[in-house]
């Protein structure tokens, strides 16, 4: 998929979202950490901010949030002013892949949904560093459902994210990596299509009729289309989970 052609940015712009999920998912998540007084916080990937902004509000604390596609940033920062937390919500255009924060940086790392870009095994062996001690961190990941996938989903999954694992092998990922599980939940069909599907779905049929005469832009769209038609067949085999640990002070 070509996410750098400009119909790519436009399909998303105006989602609710970037990735399956809800507010009441992430304050499920956020419930399963202990209490933290004006923690330091970093939202990897954080879209146009809808994890950025929940977490600003559940936690009393700072929120750093880093994003590649600067109007996504730009988003998220006049929505935190609009909302009077500007000076807790602070953003970077910044790749996950150099972050370059210094070690001991955060109390409290944030993924919801971005994690695929680096994989979810390197993420937590790389940010591990960041944390202070005894640091924590959630994670919100694509995982299968069931085992032995059938074949069509197994190689659309190969092709597009082939890090995607079992949630017992994501928990073994966390041990091996030198954290410690707090919890981790499944998230609903629903929540795929609430915020994320759904929305995406009508704009990629507005867009069709706009770009009818532009091939490339409908080749973005047919791929987009794609990952929708997967998930509306195969859903019963692969979902998403969050996942939420604490750092292993022990880890070598």
């Amino acid at each position: 998929m070509d996410m750098n052609h400009p119909v790519f940015f436009e399909l998303h712009s105006q989602l609710p979202r970037e990735s399956p999920g809800r507010a009441c998912y992430t304050r499920q998540a956020f419930t399963m950490l202990p209490a933290m007084e004006t923690p330091r916080i970093l939202d990897v990937g954080c879209g146009t901010g809808p994890a950025t902004l929940e977490l600003a509000k559940l936690s009393d604390g700072t929120v750093i949030a880093i994003d590649t596609h600067r109007p996504y940033i730009d988003r998220l920062q006049r929505k935190a002013e609009q909302r009077g937390l500007q000076g807790r919500v602070q953003t970077r255009h910044r790749s996950m892949l150099d972050m370059e924060f210094p070690d001991g940086s955060f109390d409290l790392i944030w993924a919801e949904g971005s994690i695929y870009i680096i994989g979810f095994e390197r993420g937590l062996r790389e940010w591990h560093s960041l944390l202070r001690p005894g640091g924590f961190m959630a994670v919100h990941d694509v995982v299968w459902l069931q085992p032995d996938p059938p074949k069509e989903i197994r190689d659309y999954w190969q092709e597009m994210y082939p890090d995607i694992a079992s949630v017992d092998e994501r928990i073994e990922s966390i041990r091996r990596q030198g954290y410690r599980l707090l919890g981790h939940f499944t998230l609903p069909e629903q929540a795929w299509w609430d915020e994320y599907y759904g929305p995406l779905e009508q704009r990629i049929g507005l867009l069709r009729g706009k770009y009818a005469d532009d091939p490339d832009a409908l080749a973005v769209l047919a791929q987009e289309q794609r990952e929708v038609d997967m998930y509306r067949r195969y859903s019963a085999w692969y979902g998403s989970a969050f996942f939420v640990m604490q750092k292993n002070e022990k880890h070598k």
